[in-house]
């Protein structure tokens, strides 16, 4: 990680995402949410999102060759959930869950290319 600053005590501080097509990966969570990468080789892509545009980095695309169900379940937040799911589904990924009402308010679960799931979530 060529920066990474966050350093806040007993906090999730960076989270990897396992990827089976690396370039495709990028692609996807490029045009699903506006993510930017910072390349280290073949193998490895720091994310970079709207909170983190000055060069920090909130995580990474890490290329496996497979992909594994089960684990911590990564929510993402979104001010437009309905947006989020439209975006998704036009960037190769599905909606495998919702959108449905939680005590927070609304959230949906999607699968990437890869097959990993990640939720996302939203106030309305």
């Amino acid at each position: 990680m060529t920066s990474h600053t966050h350093g806040i005590p007993r906090t999730i501080d960076y989270v990897e995402i396992p990827v089976t097509d690396l370039p495709a990966a990028q692609a996807f969570y490029a045009a699903a949410f506006g993510w930017e990468f910072t390349p280290y080789g073949p193998q490895y892509a720091g994310i970079r999102t709207a909170a983190e545009r000055d060069g920090d980095e909130a995580g990474g695309l890490i290329l496996v060759d497979e992909v594994t169900a089960g684990g911590p379940l990564v929510l993402l937040y979104s001010d437009d959930l309905d947006g989020a799911a439209e975006a998704i589904v036009e960037a190769g990924g599905r909606v495998v869950q919702g959108p449905y009402e939680f005590p927070g308010g609304r959230r949906l679960h999607f699968a990437d290319p890869s097959g990993n799931e990640l939720g996302v979530w939203s106030e309305h």
